[in-house]
């Protein structure tokens, strides 16, 4: 009876093991947002390959990332990080902006 949940904590740790490698291998590109302001503005991804966007609030307001294209949206508070794993885009540059700042808060993503 013990050689069960041996296996089955193995195959557990297996899949985990794999899961994180999976996660790891995708391209990832950063996306920092300070009072208003969104740096880069312009984010050059592969086209046709499935990424991750690090965003990363370094101000002192509440900024959120949003893009209706790309149907994504993300609140950050003052100091938070967080991420968005994007599908692949075909080749094309897509809008995205902070809702809390429309006029300040802009930038593209470009698939290449």
């Amino acid at each position: 009876m013990q050689i069960r949940p041996r296996l089955l904590s193995t195959a557990a740790a297996l899949l985990l093991a794999a899961g994180a490698a999976h996660a790891q291998a995708l391209p990832t590109f950063r996306l920092e947002m300070n009072n208003g302001i969104f740096n880069p503005t312009e984010i050059v991804v592969p086209a046709n390959t499935r990424f991750k966007l690090e965003l990363h609030n370094t101000g002192t307001q509440a900024e959120e990332f949003e893009s209706l294209e790309l149907k994504k949206e993300k609140v950050l508070a003052p100091g938070a990080s967080s991420f968005q794993v994007f599908a692949p885009l075909k080749p094309g540059r897509y809008r995205f902006f902070g809702e809390f700042h429309p006029d300040t808060a802009q930038g593209h993503i470009v698939a290449r």
